[in-house]
């Protein structure tokens, strides 16, 4: 089974606005809502590839209700905590004139630790040896700092192998404890290592030394439009980005995070991995907000992955 935590989740709602322009009245084309937060995204995608997921996290109010019900009649299993406060609706501004996407974040509900190590607890009871747990995106306040690092030992130590797809001090705090696989962009990664990190190359060597250093046994580094490197301790391979018309940014590389756990989970090839995946997060750039593609789109993607290897040990 595949378990995606968010703590951090959020009602995205996404708008079109064609030529944004600040300190004036602008008018919204075309809306629509979603449930939202980085796990939430990987355990919808996860079900358009035809596998199951459950979601489990943080929600508060009758925004976390209506999550959840959300959820329900996607037919995805749930398993969510419910505490004082109201979960936060996100604002996602699509400018589709200019070619940007502007994301307004709430900061959300806040925690204590009794209800981290709580969630946290309940979670280990369904895990077993095997399963692949994704955690995924921010903390909300009251959580500490290392509360990733923290999963990552407990999940483990029940067998599970673990995705961890965070940034900034988040992802530097949980890679201490050594996850399965991280899915950092090149932005992300740059930060992390302290330096501007431009080529493949620049980036594989600067992944291959978080490896050596932190017992990772995978790294995916997403580039956006121009591809992703998917690096193992045998091999690293360049997959290069599918043009395709885009709609929204927002939660591709949640996708591409599903299409990685689907081919864990069912043992793909490493060439298999990187079509699905690929072909996954174009896809999903191709719809409006956090919707997540339709399997036929992504199938018809598939055959048009074109992808070298960069390396072999």
């Amino acid at each position: 089974m595949i378990y995606t935590v968010t703590m951090n989740p959020a009602l995205d709602k996404t708008v079109e606005i064609p030529s944004l322009t600040v300190d004036s009245v602008n008018r919204i084309t075309t809306m629509r809502t979603d449930p939202g937060g980085k796990g939430i995204n990987v355990s919808k995608v996860i079900q358009k590839l035809g596998s199951e997921s459950i979601a489990a996290g943080i929600l508060g109010g009758d925004t976390g209700r209506a999550i959840c019900s959300a959820l329900e009649a996607m037919k995805i299993k749930t398993g969510f905590w419910f505490v004082e406060g109201e979960t936060r609706t996100n604002l996602k501004v699509i400018d589709p004139v200019n070619h940007t996407n502007t994301d307004l974040n709430e900061p959300g509900v806040t925690v204590s630790e009794e209800i981290l190590n709580g969630l946290l607890k309940e979670l280990l009871l369904k895990v077993s040896k095997g399963d692949i747990v994704i955690l995924s995106g921010s903390l909300p306040k009251g959580a500490p700092k290392d509360t990733y690092a923290t999963w990552v030992k407990a999940c483990k130590k029940a067998g599970a192998k673990v995705i961890l797809d965070a940034d900034g001090e988040l992802l530097a705090e949980g890679l201490k404890a050594s996850p399965y696989l991280i899915k950092p962009n090149n932005h992300e990664l740059s930060a992390l290592m302290g330096e501007k990190l431009d080529t493949p190359k620049e980036l594989e060597k600067a992944a291959r030394s978080l490896m050596k250093n932190h017992g990772i046994e995978k790294i995916v580094i997403s580039m956006g439009g121009a591809g992703a490197l998917y690096i193992t301790e045998e091999e690293t391979i360049y997959a290069e980005g599918l043009k395709v018309p885009v709609k929204s940014t927002v939660g591709a590389g949640d996708s591409v995070v599903a299409a990685l756990a689907v081919s864990e989970e069912s043992g793909k090839s490493m060439e298999d991995t990187v079509r699905l995946s690929t072909a996954t997060g174009a896809a999903n750039v191709m719809c409006s907000g956090t919707q997540a593609a339709e399997y036929e789109t992504i199938k018809d993607l598939m055959p048009k992955v074109v992808f070298h290897t960069l390396s072999q040990t």
